[in-house]
Parts: structure tokens; C-alpha cells; sequence
């Protein structure tokens, strides 16, 4: 979906999704000449209630925006099974699931979210025609650059935006412009005007620095004398971004350029997946847990659990649990990292280290809210200030609960870090997991994490 379509968009969100819905449910009722009754008006308003809310976390219009129409379909059967999941609890819990005709909800239940997505493209279609024309409008892009090119070759890869490019206007030589240019030059920037006047150009993108604006103040005062619509591509690239979205504050637009990716729900996704997978993990390991506590009690002074404190959610210090492996429990100003053959470790430790048996205690961390199963793996407070000092984003990682496994680990950076290149990896992994987090990812960690503790590399 493009920028054209967004009151399209806000009508559906806002007014017709929530109409559909409910007509739905009307019309199944009627096919199958059950009367409609007061319980199918109760279900109605809870309907229209919850699928509001459900929508509004999920927001499946954002890949409609950007024409990523299978992205779109997945969330709006994701939206609508969440809803229906949270009716049947309801229905269930105030008895009133009786009172609805099984076939009637069934039929309800399958048809409401391809008739939804029926509904959208139809209606995405007929507000792209305009009296008959073409609906793939024309664009040109003002400034020939990293940005546009990328802007550009979005619009290629996805027909179904239906725009087509048609060149730039830069008003720099071609020696300076930047290579994989695929849309010709047009001319300069003062050119735009009356070549958007001749080619009836119905979209321009305007992809300038801010430090262009005397340049882009001319140039939209030219462009009131036509009749296209004029964006502007916000170079956000120079940035190191992570989970990069335009949002609002008040009504005020905004862009993030470094936010969490567990906003909305996913959040609430992440979270349940995190209580879900520890306590079943917990509950099969109980009888483990209590045999390395007893070992460990046995085989060496000091308390079974080592506590420490690490930098947790948005840098706070947390307390992190481990059984305790070494014959020192270091939480102060200098904490020095375990080595190969390091004889701090006890006999048991370093069995339970390299099987990773250690970090058993931190479900507990998990179910706290403390910690995730899958995140950037905690550091002691100590590293953690001696190297946001010498690495650059380092403390970013912080803006997910740390996990007991993470991206790094997988991927060859688990156990010490001695050097400084080592760290530095093993960050970049960590940023790496923010900035294209799914729960198929963290899927695939828990699974590639426990092939890496089967082998039992990096561990000491």
C-alpha cells in the first residue's frame, strides 16, 4: 500500500473492519435461519470491542502500506484467530457458548478473515482507478543517492505498489552519482517542474539532506503549480538503526531510529513464549536441578546458587542466578573472566559449565520477568562498564531483557571473550538479533543452542 491509500486505510481500521465483522456474523446467522437473538448481539459488541484492540497492537496495515501483501494476509489471520481464541475463553467462562448454533460460528469463524482480505483488495483497487485510467501512477525522485536507490528498488520489487519510476533529477554531474542507478536522469532540479507539468507525474519523492533546505523550499514553491503529490524520503540511513519505524506522540509525527523490536504485541508474544517454554523447562528439570545442588553442595564450601549482578532491561541491575561452578563469587569493581584450565573452577563446575547445566537456575530469572530464553546474554556489571567505554552501541544491546542463550552464542562467541575483537563481535551479533527479530528466530537460537551445548564448543 502507498501514501496515497492511507485514508483508505483509516477508514477500514477505524470504521468498515469492525462493520465487516459483525455483518458476518449477521449473515451466517441468517444463512442458516437461526433467529437472531440477544447473545448474538452481546457477541457482536464484544466482537467489535476486542477485534479493535487486537488490530491496533498487530497493525497488519503497515505491510499493506508498504505492499507486502502476504505479510499483510499472515497478520490479519494471526489478528483474527487471536480475537476468536479470547472469545472462546470468554464464552466459555460465562457459559454463553451454548447458546450459539456450532455451525453458525464455525462458518463465522473460517469465512470472516478471507472476506476481510477480499474486502481490502477490492477496495484498494477501485480507489487506484481514477475515471478510467491507468492505476500504476508515475513517480520521479528528486536527488540521486544511497536513499533513493533504495526507495527505488522497493517499488521494483513490489509491483503491487503500483508505481513505476520514471528517473531522478539531481542537480550533481553523473561522476558523482552514486552506481546501480537503473531509472535514467531527467535533468537538474530546476527542471522538475515543468517536466512534471508535460508527463502529467503524478507522485514526487523528494530524497534531499536537511542541509538542502533553501533548495527544497524552491522547489515545492514551483511544484504548487502542478498537480502531483510531493513526499519527502527522510535520509534516516546515515543512522545506525535499530527496529527504525515512523509512530506519532500525541498525534505528532515522529521516527524511531533506535527502538526495541518488543513493542505492541510483540511484546505480549515474547513474553508468553518466555513463561510458556520456562515453566515447562522447569517443571522437566526439577529433578536435575535438585541432583547438581546437591552436588554442588557437596563437593566444595560456599553457597550452591552464585548470585551476581548484571545490567538487565534499559541497563538497570538485575540479579542473575547461576549454580555456583568456581571457588569465588566476584560481583565487585574488577571481575575477571573464566579461562581454559582456570583454577577457580571446582570439579563439578566444570562439568556443569561446559554442559551449560549452570545456567539451569535462570528460568527462574525468566519467569521473574527478569531475563528471556533468547537475548543478549548478560554481562557482569564490571565488563559491562569497562567496555560501553571502548565499543561503540554497546549498550543498545540493553534495550531487550538479556538472554540465557542469544545470537552470539550460536554463532561461535560463546564462553570467553579475551580480546577486545571478540567482544566487538559478539555485540554486532546482539544488534544483529535486534534488528530483525522474529519468533522464528528465537525458535531456531533454542534449537541451534542445543546443538552448541551437544558439542559442548567455547565452553570452560
Amino acid at each position: 500500500m502507498t501514501v496515497n491509500d492511507i485514508p483508505l486505510i483509516s477508514f477500514f481500521q477505524r470504521v468498515l473492519d469492525p462493520l465487516i465483522i459483525m455483518g458476518m456474523l449477521y449473515l451466517c446467522t441468517a444463512a442458516y435461519g437461526v433467529p437472531f437473538a440477544g447473545h448474538s448481539l452481546i457477541l457482536m459488541t464484544l466482537v467489535f470491542l476486542i477485534s479493535t484492540l487486537v488490530y491496533e497492537r498487530i497493525d497488519p496495515y503497515n505491510a499493506w502500506r508498504s505492499g507486502r501483501m502476504l505479510a499483510y494476509g499472515r497478520d490479519v489471520f494471526v489478528g483474527w484467530a487471536v480475537t476468536v481464541a479470547i472469545l472462546a475463553c470468554l464464552g466459555r467462562a460465562s457459559g454463553l457458548v451454548g447458546s450459539f448454533d456450532p455451525a453458525v460460528i464455525i462458518t463465522w469463524f473460517v469465512a470472516t478473515p478471507f472476506v476481510l482480505i477480499g474486502s481490502h483488495v477490492l477496495a484498494r483497487k477501485a480507489a487506484l482507478f481514477d475515471h478510467g485510467e491507468a492505476e500504476v501512477r508515475s513517480v520521479v525522485i528528486v536527488g540521486a543517492n544511497d536513499v533513493s536507490l533504495r526507495f527505488a528498488r522497493t517499488i521494483e520489487r513490489n509491483p503491487n505498489m503500483f508505481m513505476q519510476v520514471h528517473g531522478y533529477f539531481d542537480d550533481r554531474g553523473a561522476d558523482r552519482q552514486p552506481e546501480g542507478m537503473r531509472a535514467p536522469p531527467l535533468g537538474r532540479m530546476d527542471d522538475i517542474a515543468a517536466y512534471v507539468r508535460e508527463h502529467r507525474i503524478k507522485m514526487i519523492f523528494i530524497s534531499q539532506p536537511i542541509s538542502a533546505q533553501p533548495r527544497i523550499r524552491k522547489l515545492l514553491d514551483e511544484l504548487q503549480d502542478t498537480t502531483a503529490s510531493v513526499y519527502f524520503l527522510p535520509d534516516i540511513y546515515v543512522f545506525d538503526l535499530v527496529q527504525a519505524r515512523f509512530d506519532n506522540v500525541g498525534g505528532m509525527p515522529v521516527i524511531a531510529i533506535c527502538e526495541s523490536p518488543f513493542t505492541g504485541f510483540n511484546s505480549l508474544l515474547k513474553r508468553a513464549s518466555d513463561i510458556v517454554l520456562a515453566a515447562l523447562i522447569q517443571l522437566m528439570l526439577t529433578p536435575l536441578m535438585l541432583c547438581i545442588a546437591l552436588a554442588v553442595k557437596l563437593t566444595s564450601p560456599g553457597p550452591v546458587i552464585f548470585r551476581q549482578r548484571r545490567y538487565g532491561l534499559y541497563g538497570e541491575e538485575i540479579i542473575v542466578y547461576k549454580f555456583r561452578s568456581m571457588t569465588v563469587a566476584e560481583d565487585g569493581a574488577k571481575v575477571v573472566q573464566a579461562k581454559k584450565n582456570d583454577q577457580r573452577v571446582t570439579r563439578i563446575g566444570g562439568f556443569l559449565r561446559r554442559s551449560s547445566l549452570d545456567e539451569l537456575p535462570q528460568f527462574i530469572n525468566v519467569l521473574q520477568g527478569r531475563m528471556s530464553i533468547v537475548g543478549p546474554r548478560p554481562h557482569a556489571v564490571a565488563h559491562n562498564e569497562q567496555y560501553r567505554k571502548l565499543i561503540k552501541g554497546y549498550m543498545l544491546r540493553h534495550k531487550v531483557k538479556p538472554g540465557i542463550t542469544g545470537w552470539a552464542q550460536v554463532n561461535g562467541l560463546r564462553g570467553e571473550t579475551e580480546t577486545l575483537d571478540k567482544m566487538e563481535a559478539r555485540i554486532q551479533y546482539d544488534l544483529d538479533y535486534l534488528r530483525n527479530w522474529s519468533i522464528w528466530l528465537d525458535l531456531w537460537i533454542i534449537v541451534r543452542t542445543a546443538q552448541v551445548v551437544a558439542k559442548r564448543e567455547n565452553a570452560h
